[in-house]
């Protein structure tokens, strides 16, 4: 006759098939994570979308300034230029919120020149330089600031996002430990689940950080080039307008 013993699984082994039946998933970390963990993990979630909108954002924004742009240097620099049909254009593209730095710095310019020589009164050259630089320099730095819109953002979520995975890996481990210490246990069956709530915390934080870190270097680069190409394109500007009202 058989003994029943043999046939009685140990305490190892049923150890071992409980750790196997854990679901290790994403998804099954996510909803039985702690309550603490799970808000975590859904700001991360939200911090990351957030970031990545913002980078296509920009990444078509920047795409589009950067052809316009050279389609306008373009047609600026012919030798006849069409002031009456460009102003149309430009007002055209500022109604519906498409110009680019170029159009708007040509357009302000513009603006100033037609007002000084409008009243058919002798222009003070000295006067009109000085505000004329004053104006493009103002719609520069206006310019830059319209660029440098959410790129706080991309650096907060880039600083804040790995700390608040961290305080979600801490926040798990005191779980796991909290229930070695409940059920006398330091198996991995009740270790393993909260460690591995802990780490995907951390895995989410590094998720919304990096991208967010690496595009706000790469767009503040951007911005500097363009700030460069509309310095030099403000200064061929101020100088056009300026030979232009010498002529007269």
């Amino acid at each position: 006759m058989s003994d029943p013993k043999l046939n009685t699984p140990s305490s190892s082994e049923i150890q071992v098939d409980k750790f196997q039946s854990n679901d290790f998933s994403l998804l099954e970390l996510f909803f039985k994570a702690d309550a603490v963990v799970m808000l975590v993990m859904l700001s991360l979630i939200f911090l990351s979308i957030w970031c990545w909108a913002i980078i296509f954002n920009k990444y078509f924004k920047f795409k589009n300034e950067i052809k316009t742009r050279d389609n306008f240097e373009q047609y600026f620099s012919t030798s006849e230029i069409d002031h009456s049909a460009l102003e149309k254009f430009i007002k055209e593209k500022i109604e519906s919120n498409t110009f680019n730095s170029f159009e708007i710095i040509y357009f302000n310019a513009k603006l100033e020149f037609s007002k000084v020589t409008s009243t058919g009164r002798p222009v003070n050259l000295n006067s009109f330089v000085e505000k004329l630089e004053s104006i493009i320099s103002y719609t520069i730095t206006k310019e830059r600031h319209r660029l440098e819109r959410s790129m706080t953002v991309l650096a907060s979520i880039g600083s804040i996002s790995p700390f608040i995975g961290l305080f979600g890996t801490v926040w798990g481990i005191m779980n796991s430990f909290q229930s070695i210490a409940m059920s006398n246990n330091t198996s991995l069956a009740v270790v393993a689940p909260g460690i591995a709530e802990a780490l995907f915390a951390t895995a989410l934080g590094l998720f919304a950080a990096i991208p967010a870190v690496a595009a706000y270097n790469k767009y503040l680069k951007d911005i500097d080039m363009f700030n460069d190409k509309s310095d030099h394109f403000g200064q061929y500007v101020g100088l056009y307008f300026t030979q232009e009202i010498d002529k007269k």
